[in-house]
């Protein structure tokens, strides 16, 4: 298996989950893996696809969207190699996107928010596809449990830039935001600064993992999406014989890659008649029945 990521594995975040996934599929399924860090250029990604496909490796996976098109390009000339793309929706012969989609327990998280408060802000880092869906997930979920309950959005431009997104929560919570939540990467741990500062009668939840311990009172539940469980689970049925039929989109229902707990420890911890109605309604996402994105 080889892997493309435009940037390093070495730091904390986006990279890291890929090239910990590529680790985890080394180890438990005994293959022989490379990784290559790239720049942000087309032609780098097709040279680097080509190159993998060229020496048999039998799955690539492309860690980003943007790999999208070089896939599709490099795939028609090597129909026994499978071509994975991260946070894409693609099913294209072998080339087939795996998506977590985060919008559902961000709707989670906006149910809790719109039941226990009277504001929310949402801060993002890039305004890109995947941020925009966790996003929209929240603000559908708060609008679903109460339609009078205000959300307001901030995106950074960045995914670094912490100092900005503590500056963005504490003008958020001077506006009446009682929940000031981010999906900024690195830089939410401003928010997270910003949340705890104020007091425990503001409230956030964890994103993708555990900080808990940075504001155990402001915390009210931690969202741990487990992206290299699902890649190994997905590379383990291709070494089967198994290549998935269509894209594939990591939500609840997988519940060895989403993962949503709760923080007893909080200040104001989440009710057991709103716990309940969370799990009304993840019931419902999970069967269908509720539509988290992309609504008309």
């Amino acid at each position: 298996m080889g892997l493309l990521v435009t940037g390093s594995v070495a730091e904390e975040g986006w990279n890291r989950i890929a090239y910990e996934a590529l680790k985890r599929v080394e180890k438990e399924l005994g293959a022989k893996i490379s990784y290559v860090e790239l720049q942000q250029n087309p032609a780098s990604f097709e040279k680097a696809f080509r190159d993998y496909a060229s020496q048999g490796y039998q799955v690539i996976l492309g860690h980003g969207f943007e790999f999208q098109d070089s896939a599709q390009t490099v795939a028609e000339e090597y129909p026994d190699t499978v071509f994975l793309i991260s946070s894409s929706n693609v099913h294209d012969g072998k080339v087939i996107g795996l998506n977590t989609d985060s919008s559902q327990p961000f709707y989670l998280m906006g149910a809790i928010a719109a039941k226990m408060g009277k504001a929310a802000g949402l801060i993002g880092g890039m305004e890109i596809p995947p941020i925009k869906e966790a996003l929209e997930g929240f603000v559908n979920g708060a609008k679903d449990a109460s339609a009078d309950f205000k959300v307001s959005q901030v995106y950074l431009g960045n995914f670094t830039d912490a100092t900005a997104a503590k500056e963005a929560a504490i003008n958020m919570i001077h506006g009446g935001a009682d929940f000031v939540v981010p999906d900024a990467d690195a830089a939410g741990l401003g928010t997270i600064q910003a949340v705890r500062e104020a007091g425990p009668e503001i409230s956030t939840f964890s994103i993708f993992s555990d900080q808990t311990e940075i504001a155990p009172k402001n915390i009210l539940g931690t969202y741990i999406a487990d992206y290299g469980q699902g890649v190994v689970r997905i590379v383990k049925g291709i070494k089967e014989g198994t290549v998935p039929t269509s894209n594939v989109d990591f939500g609840l229902k997988d519940t060895d890659v989403v993962k949503f707990s709760y923080n007893d420890k909080a200040a104001h911890p989440v009710s057991e008649d709103v716990r309940k109605y969370v799990e009304d309604v993840k019931a419902k996402i999970i069967a269908g029945e509720i539509k988290t994105r992309h609504r008309q």
